[in-house]
């Protein structure tokens, strides 16, 4: 793979991953504390997991 195709496949990732933190954000501002369920928290925590898999996968590609 050539540089510019290695360059152009990292910044790609690298903006699918602040998309997803900027919709975790986005989630956390809206949800009302007093009223989070477990639902909702679970389905948080799946996709801070799914973000923290994708860095582990970044760093190592």
């Amino acid at each position: 793979m050539s540089n510019q195709t290695e360059k152009y496949q990292e910044e790609k990732q690298m903006d699918e991953l602040h998309k997803r933190l900027h919709s975790i954000l986005d989630m956390l501002d809206s949800i009302d504390p007093e009223a989070a369920g477990v639902k909702e928290i679970d389905h948080i925590l799946a996709m801070l997991d799914d973000v923290e898999e994708k860095c582990k996968q970044f760093r190592n590609s």
